[in-house]
């Protein structure tokens, strides 16, 4: 098949693809300031973002909402956490070693169980045909912009 047509049938299969070098990170549980969620970010690329949230019981619930251009893996390191769907339907209360896959424009929120603090690492892959945008669907109950950020990345 000449390049043409592979270009006219995958345009993005004749492209030259960009180089990005590997990071490396490690995971720790952060000292906070106070507040009810901490975020760890772990790695990132154009694609897929890791991130540990660091959630204290009942001050960093979020709340209904969705995300149109990301599918998210959630998995618990410690603590417990539960996922709801709308109307608060159960979809499934975790611990350590178990998680949920939430495929984009599924409306969840989640909250922190137990007495210990959460820590629940976050991998997203974005679609890149499709604008990611979060849409809440009940008031927030933490608001997003305030959780305090670290960094894990080592590279």
């Amino acid at each position: 098949m000449a390049e043409a047509e592979i270009e006219e049938a995958n345009p993005r299969a004749a492209k030259k693809p960009r180089v990005r070098p590997p990071q490396t990170f490690r995971h720790f549980k952060p000292e906070t300031q106070g507040g009810g969620k901490a975020m760890v970010r772990l790695c990132q690329s154009d694609l897929i973002r890791g991130v540990v949230q660091v959630v204290k019981k009942g001050e960093g619930d979020n709340n209904l909402h969705m995300h149109t251009g990301m599918d998210t893996v959630w998995f618990v390191i410690r603590g417990r956490v539960k996922f709801y769907g709308e109307n608060d339907v159960v979809m499934g209360e975790f611990g350590p070693g178990e998680g949920i896959l939430m495929p984009r424009n599924n409306a969840y929120w989640f909250a922190a169980e137990g007495e210990e603090d959460l820590e629940l690492l976050q991998v997203a892959a974005f679609d890149r045909e499709v604008r990611n945008e979060r849409v809440d669907l009940e008031d927030q109950r933490f608001e997003v912009g305030t959780a305090e950020y670290f960094d894990g990345r080592t590279g």
